[in-house]
């Protein structure tokens, strides 16, 4: 798809991204602001649409805005294979350390409520756990 024939809501149905999140990305520059017709309606193209699904497949594997803009290159140049395997290799200790902080509240969490009576009394091992 070289032509620029996708419209704003053409390009969010093809790629799972609303509208407004469209406008966002454009609006900080994660997108290019597209060619508009005379009406001023947004058109975009298939390189637009790989653009915006990378995106969108980065933030849902937990990548920040900021390190999508340095997967793409969008600050001085692309970048090169061992800086991007940095990045990565960055974001999969932060989530190591997010399910590793998981699983210790869920530990807690658990042995807590095991205290727990589940009567109809307002004396809680559950509230007093988190007052202490």
């Amino acid at each position: 798809m070289d032509q620029f024939n996708l419209t704003i809501g053409k390009l969010s149905n093809q790629t799972g991204v609303k509208i407004e999140t469209i406008r966002y990305y454009e609006k900080i520059g994660l997108m290019p602001a597209p060619p508009r017709t005379e009406s001023g309606r947004r058109l975009y193209d298939g390189a637009l649409a790989d653009r915006l699904c990378f995106i969108r497949r980065g933030r849902e594997l937990g990548f920040s805005l900021d390190d999508i803009r340095a997967l793409l290159g969008l600050e001085d140049r692309k970048p090169t294979c061992a800086e991007v395997f940095e990045i990565t290799s960055t974001h999969v200790e932060m989530i190591r350390t997010k399910i590793s902080d998981l699983k210790k509240l869920e530990r807690t969490l658990s042995t807590v409520a095991k205290g727990c009576s589940r009567n109809r009394t307002p004396d809680c091992a559950i509230i007093k756990t988190l007052f202490s």
